[in-house]
């Protein structure tokens, strides 16, 4: 019996077919595993962006509720009774303290001493830290009444406002604080003149006639731009006639 081959036991068929790859079933369970896992981070991270953006907006509302609250400050001293600050629309008005008579752009002289008193304070508050983050320009808004053509007031609001910052470049009075060459610096890169002809009158002819100063604020991360190009000096001299 020794060349007799012993019987080899065979195997179970299932087990001879049994798959070696992972199934089907199993494998799209693991994708969809990973999709929600992928999206949970995705979410997560636009969350926190979101939040981030929403919290900076805030800061920036209470950086510029701030600054208005310090132009309030300024506006309350005693040598500068009169002008207030209106929240709701961003603007120093200076009321009866600078109202320009009939059909003309001319200021008096205590007007325009006025004028040069103030902007310098307005000016430490402007260019400060909060100030520099939060104010972008200020705009000098002339008005006039309803009495007129519209374009004849629309130019006589224009030369309202240029008569606003002639007087801050004009030869100040002797027992006047003159301003610094560097606060006349600031004057030129951060104030800007706008013309409302009749818009935004007010109750008499009077108060129409009348000067604004409107705060334009920066957007959330938003930087002042630098002037280029300007030669220091050099203001020359007003072009409207007295």
């Amino acid at each position: 019996m020794l060349g007799q081959r012993l019987p080899t036991k065979a195997r179970p068929r299932d087990e001879a077919e049994k798959p070696f790859w992972i199934s089907y079933a199993d494998l799209m369970t693991a994708l969809m595993v990973l999709f929600l896992v992928v999206m949970a981070v995705a979410l997560l991270a636009v969350t926190k962006t979101v939040s981030e953006r929403e919290k900076e907006e805030v800061q920036h509302r209470k950086d510029i509720h701030e600054l208005l609250t310090r132009f309030e400050n300024v506006a309350k001293q005693e040598r500068f009774k009169g002008i207030t600050v209106d929240r709701d629309r961003n603007v120093v008005d200076f009321g009866t303290r600078a109202q320009f008579p009939f059909a003309k752009s001319t200021l008096t002289t205590e007007q325009q001493q006025l004028l040069r008193a103030f902007v310098p304070a307005i000016l430490e508050q402007a260019n400060d830290d909060l100030g520099k983050k939060v104010l972008k320009e200020i705009v000098v808004d002339g008005f006039t009444d309803k009495t007129g053509s519209y374009l004849a007031n629309l130019n006589l609001s224009l030369q309202r406002s240029q008569r606003v910052l002639c007087a801050l470049f004009s030869r100040p009075e002797a027992s006047e604080q003159p301003m610094t060459a560097e606060q006349l610096e600031q004057v030129r890169a951060l104030f800007v003149v706008g013309g409302y002809s009749f818009n935004a009158a007010k109750e008499t002819d009077e108060e129409s006639r009348r000067v604004e100063m409107r705060l334009q604020f920066l957007g959330v991360k938003e930087t002042r731009k630098p002037a280029v190009g300007v030669t220091p000096g050099n203001f020359g001299t007003c072009a409207i006639p007295n």
